[in-house]
């Protein structure tokens, strides 16, 4: 069973928006979590990151004010919301989980730190 699964990715022009989802398993329900983001040839970079009180406390700056982390976990499920995109936007989006009770904050979420990914999905952004 997959612990994570992404949802909701998809091709958009510009300037419009996306919602994807994250299935999460009971396991990982009150982790600190993350999206991170991923190009042909280029390291996953680090989105957005939730706390274990599902408070938002990462954004990449390219991001800012455009995207909005949240977590529902009456649904057990993750979310980035996604407006105002851009081609530079374009990449495979995954959500993780770091095991439980780790620290959540710092000024970058390490890729190392979280243990447990989804496949992924790609969101494409066309201009």
């Amino acid at each position: 069973t997959q612990e994570l699964m992404e949802s909701g990715g998809g091709s958009v022009q510009a300037g419009g928006s996306l919602r994807l989802s994250c299935a999460v398993s009971l396991a990982y329900k009150g982790v600190c979590m993350a999206w991170f983001r991923q190009t042909p040839g280029n390291e996953r970079e680090a989105v957005a990151r939730i706390n274990q009180r599902r408070i938002a406390n990462y954004y990449t700056e390219s991001v800012k004010g455009r995207f909005t982390i949240s977590q529902d976990n009456a649904k057990n499920t993750l979310y980035l919301q996604m407006n105002d995109l851009k081609p530079e936007d374009t990449a495979i989006y995954y959500c993780a989980a770091a095991p439980p009770l780790s620290y959540c904050g710092g000024d970058y979420p390490r890729e190392a730190q979280y243990t447990t990914w989804g496949q992924g999905t790609q969101v494409t952004v066309s201009s």
